[in-house]
């Protein structure tokens, strides 16, 4: 860890219960969109917008979208509730298919029309309206914030037994790592693949959206690159639990990280290509080796500079 990431670290990292809803309603001046990406998130999709939409209700956030690629029902079961629900793979339907997460996500801001953009996980169990407005509390509290990651502990449970910081392997393994060898700046932030975030929209739309598992990272690094070390920060989110991928996914999402930082790395002169497009599977199916060619769409400032 740098001297100056030391000093981002004391400056720049918040307690959720510093922003509590009231303090939001009273500091903000621009209006807030919050989306769930979600894909079969039935069991979780309820709780978690039961405590989101009172925020609505208040005034705190102007509108909580779920974008949806489900067929358990989560769709129904948001819309029933009150949310705005948009199918994936109606947005933007002239791209072809939704290639993952992060294509999601960019697609999002497609029908987000808040100033301020809040990205939360729908699978978290154990949901707090203070995910949300954690995340949100330094872009619209601290002038010169442009860009929020949420932290958390993550507890991994094996059957009856919980390990209280054996969650998060691919962070600790592969994504922290990366970072302190590669742009040291970050190495405070304690879940760079965290997926509770919150930006401005005017710094989203300059940003490039890696389609798969790595678009946290990457959109990590390129607001770093984009708006700089002190328009970062984080907040403490205390515990967060959900269902857990057995190990032998968690090779493609660390390849996905990798590809993610290696194209960033690339572009910066730093890594010479051609850069590996696949990914070999262990075990069983140690002969299926899977294209994973990292794709990107573009600034959404870009495209409409050119249209």
């Amino acid at each position: 860890m740098t001297i100056r990431s030391r000093a981002w670290y004391r400056s720049n990292t918040y307690a959720h219960g510093e922003f509590r809803p009231e303090r939001l309603l009273a500091a903000r001046e621009r209006s807030v969109s919050v989306c769930l990406p979600a894909r079969n998130e039935a069991r979780t999709i309820g709780p978690i917008l039961e405590q989101l939409l009172p925020l609505r209700e208040r005034g705190v956030v102007d509108q909580i979208v779920v974008v949806d690629h489900s067929n358990d029902g989560t769709d129904e079961i948001a819309r029933a509730l009150g949310a705005e629900v948009h199918d994936q793979e109606q947005l933007m339907p002239e791209l072809g298919p939704v290639l993952g997460k992060g294509d999601a996500m960019w697609r999002a801001l497609s029908v987000l029309t808040g100033e301020v953009i809040c990205f939360l996980d729908a699978d978290s169990e154990r949901f707090g309206a203070h995910f949300a407005c954690g995340v949100l509390g330094p872009v619209l509290c601290r002038p010169g914030i442009a860009f929020v990651k949420g932290f958390y502990r993550r507890p991994f449970r094996v059957g009856h037994t919980t390990v209280p910081d054996g969650g998060g392997r691919v962070t600790e393994l592969t994504a922290r790592p990366l970072l302190n060898l590669f742009f040291p700046d970050l190495a405070a932030i304690q879940q760079p693949l965290a997926g509770e975030i919150a930006a401005r929209r005017d710094l989203l739309e300059r940003l490039p959206f890696t389609t798969g598992y790595g678009v946290d990272i990457g959109l990590l690094i390129d607001a770093y690159s984009l708006a700089g070390l002190d328009a970062i920060a984080q907040v403490d989110l205390d515990v967060r639990q959900n269902a857990h991928q057995p190990l032998r996914d968690l090779g493609p999402m660390a390849f996905a990280v990798l590809q993610a930082v290696a194209v960033r790395l690339e572009r910066e002169g730093r890594l010479r290509g051609p850069l590996p497009l696949t990914f070999s599977a262990t075990g069983a199916d140690a002969s299926h080796i899977a294209v994973a060619e990292p794709v990107e769409r573009p600034p959404l400032a870009s495209l409409r500079a050119a249209a």
